[in-house]
């Protein structure tokens, strides 16, 4: 049995789960998220417990099952408490401003980057002295939001000599030596 697609899933106060011809929609107080399930997975939903089941033990079923738990738990998750994700601009001038759906991002090149985000998708960009500009990334749905951030990491990758460029808030970066003096 998946250790993780054996596991129920809890609905919480204010969410409804509906399963309906293999699409799961789920309903709650931040918005509403659906996902298409594999015909071969049935999804069980009694007194406010989700189950997600497999008929057999073949490896393609095994992946599916854990696989769609996880979806369903992030979906779940996503319209009770929501996701966020932190992203810090790490260089000399670099700079993020919000206007509504419009994130422009100053990184050091000749132009700045102008990004319209979805409208799931709510952006705040924080800047204080003497510190590094954080772009906080907040939606309910998970896989958009880490897709979102991913590109926008894009733009400027955190390189392992000075560090600078985007990178997730608490991320570790693999710093390197320079070239060494010779002598």
């Amino acid at each position: 049995m998946s250790r993780i697609g054996k596991l129920p899933i809890q609905i919480p106060e204010g969410v409804t789960v509906e399963y309906r011809d293999n699409v799961v929609t789920v309903k709650g107080p931040l918005g509403e998220l659906s996902q298409k399930i594999d015909p071969d997975i049935t999804v069980e939903i009694k007194d406010g417990i989700i189950r997600v089941q497999r008929p057999s033990d073949q490896k393609r079923h095994k992946a599916m099952h854990g696989l769609y738990r996880s979806l369903i738990n992030n979906m779940v998750v996503g319209v009770s408490k929501g996701f966020e994700i932190q992203l810090e601009l790490v260089g000399v001038g670099f700079r993020a401003e919000a206007n509504g759906q419009l994130l422009d991002l100053y990184l050091g090149y000749s132009h700045n980057f102008v990004i319209e985000l979805p409208p799931e998708i709510k952006v705040e960009a924080k800047t204080e002295r003497r510190s590094n500009p954080i772009v906080t990334l907040r939606s309910h749905d998970k896989q958009l939001l880490g897709h979102v951030a991913a590109k926008i990491r894009s733009l400027r990758k955190p390189e392992p000599y000075k560090g600078k460029g985007i990178r997730y808030v608490g991320e570790q970066i693999r710093r390197k030596a320079g070239k060494a003096a010779s002598v």
